[in-house]
């Protein structure tokens, strides 16, 4: 007799019947057992190293003896704007710089949307005439010569918003939050090779977070030695990492020009523009 159209020859109810009915005493006494013999097993409590409170980094691997001794005074009010994922990340640039810097002039605000009611502070700061935002485009004004006209005018504290995620999570952060394109947009036009070398960028001139906040100090504060003393530690990490294993890190444009470029070209056209245009635009980007 068909087990699933007939009724059971016998009155057991059969094992994998989708017509049997279980006995839910017994059943649940087994899974009482099971989940008590897990509940004894003994847990291995994995021990966090112990994590420098100034740099963030773990205590064996400390880069405080690179930091200054005392945070640089600065005059310029610096807001990093971070998108969430950064939060996770373990090779960071940016709590290096709040590290260098009173806690007061290195603010970081994280997000990807925001707005006047959930974030009236970075609105207020997004609408003084005295804020800059680095970031490049058809838009942007070179950061020294916009400097050096507001100093013939008379001396003007800044403050300045960098954004501080990949090179897509800062483009959608920019595009989808209408207070940031308020303040005057700038670029950096010095010509500086990333020192962040243990991370791949698009191109040769793509700096990380840190040394565009380091260019852009040195330029508003009108002191070399601002941009020297915020790369130290940057320099630091990545030859701690270079020694236990890490690889240098070409950039995209450097790998494609010289047909190093060992991963699958794109399909989408939009993406094979994107990797072209790498090989030909020169403009500072930010990560």
């Amino acid at each position: 007799m068909d087990r699933v159209s007939g009724p059971c020859s016998s009155s057991a109810p059969l094992k994998g019947d989708i017509t049997d009915t279980l006995d839910d005493s017994s059943d649940d006494g087994r899974l009482d057992d099971a989940f008590g013999d897990l509940a004894a097993l003994p847990v291995e409590v994995s021990e966090r190293r112990p994590t420098c409170l100034r740099c963030r980094r773990p205590q064996k691997v400390c880069l405080c003896p690179f930091l200054p001794t005392q945070p640089l005074e600065v005059s310029t009010c610096l807001y990093i704007v971070q998108h969430p994922a950064e939060e996770s990340r373990v090779l960071r640039t940016v709590p290096l710089l709040a590290a260098c810097l009173p806690p007061a002039k290195c603010n970081v605000i994280v997000g990807r949307r925001f707005n006047d009611i959930k974030n009236p502070d970075l609105a207020d700061i997004c609408r003084d005439s005295r804020t800059l935002i680095l970031y490049p485009g058809p838009q942007s004004q070179n950061l020294e010569e916009l400097v050096q006209r507001q100093e013939d005018k008379g001396a003007v504290p800044h403050n300045i918003i960098i954004i501080d995620g990949t090179w897509s999570q800062a483009k959608n952060i920019f595009l989808k939050n209408s207070m940031l394109h308020l303040p005057k947009q700038v670029q950096l036009s010095r010509s500086l090779s990333s020192q962040y070398v243990i991370r791949t960028q698009p191109s040769n001139i793509c700096l990380s977070t840190l040394e565009c906040a380091a260019v852009a100090l040195s330029i508003l504060e009108h002191n070399d030695v601002f941009q020297e003393v915020l790369l130290r530690p940057l320099k630091a990490l990545c030859a701690f990492q270079l020694e236990h294993g890490a690889q240098v890190h070409h950039s995209k444009e450097h790998l494609l020009k010289n047909g190093m470029y060992d991963k699958t070209m794109p399909k989408n056209k939009r993406k094979i523009k994107r990797l072209e245009k790498l090989v030909t635009d020169h403009n500072c980007l930010l990560r």
